[in-house]
């Protein structure tokens, strides 16, 4: 199946738990390169954020960007700062020994003194994979994938009606140097035997063996091979793009010996129209490699 490597999609979940934002941009890539912007707290299921977006995108650069905020009320942490405290008390007991201070120190003086007392929020949890909260990050990231493989197919769709209308230009390409060959091989042959005809200045020489040497010249010039081979690789390309499965690397590979063929027959063939042809086919080819190249 033709998917196209690039696309973006972006939601934003909010419920009595969390308000979970994701976004997602891929790009083309040889391989899958996968690069995950997560919050701490999502660092102990970042194995299985990965394993959710691997089983569904198989090719490209992805970006996947997460952010969570839980509706949970934030603790409250105070610490005290006890050997601060101590020394403040003996030195507050001295200094009322000699008559400095009286009374007794209040609480509320406590935070006159920034070093004895540190208040802060309390510190989450770095991992909750337990939490409904993951579940909710799960679904979010599914849906998203949803949306992105949606773009995906839609532009994979415009690449294959491009891609399929150079396959068929492909093969009546290719079917044209088949025919211009079979007529170039033929004129070659009667060339070849006219001209022995007239340079042939052995009244003995052998006539089977002349003709076997033509035959083998001419043998060389057989493009029947390569024809068989392109009409099949063009046949591998239909089954592919209409697989389920993912096919770019496959079409790249194909592609590539498709061109081999092409060059074989150009080197090959007869026939005054033949070079022309074999030109028109490699500007196809190359067409074709660079939109595959878009194809996950």
């Amino acid at each position: 199946m033709i998917k196209s490597m690039t696309g973006f999609s972006s939601l934003t979940r909010d419920d009595e738990l969390a308000t979970i934002s994701v976004s997602i941009k891929a790009v083309n890539h040889r391989f899958l390169d996968l690069q995950l912007r997560i919050p701490q707290s999502l660092a102990a299921v970042e194995s299985r954020i990965r394993g959710l977006v691997q089983s569904r995108v198989a090719r490209g650069r992805i970006e996947l960007t997460v952010s969570v905020q839980q509706r949970r009320p934030q603790g409250i942490e105070i610490e005290l700062n006890e050997p601060f405290l101590d020394a403040l008390k003996d030195a507050l007991a001295r200094a009322q020994e000699r008559g400095y201070i009286a009374g007794q120190i209040a609480a509320a003086d406590l935070l006159r003194f920034p070093q004895a007392l540190s208040i802060r929020e309390k510190a989450e949890d770095n991992g909750f994979e337990s939490s409904p909260v993951i579940d909710r990050v799960e679904e979010a990231i599914a849906a998203a994938l949803d949306e992105l493989d949606a773009m995906r197919t839609r532009e994979g769709g415009y690449l294959r009606a491009d891609l399929d209308g150079r396959r068929a230009r492909l093969g009546l390409l290719f079917e044209q140097v088949a025919a211009a060959s079979e007529q170039g091989m033929t004129g070659l042959q009667a060339r070849l035997i006219e001209r022995v005809k007239e340079l042939r200045a052995d009244l003995l020489a052998d006539e089977a063996l002349v003709a076997q040497e033509i035959a083998k010249f001419v043998g060389r010039s057989d493009i029947t091979e390569e024809v068989v081979r392109f009409r099949g690789h063009l046949e591998h390309w239909q089954a592919l793009t209409d697989s389920p499965e993912p096919c770019g690397r496959k079409l790249d590979f194909l592609l590539q010996e498709m061109n081999r063929e092409v060059n074989t027959a150009g080197s090959k063939a007869e026939g005054p129209v033949v070079s022309e042809l074999i030109v028109s086919l490699k500007a196809d080819l190359e067409k074709m490699r660079e939109q595959v190249q878009n194809v996950e």
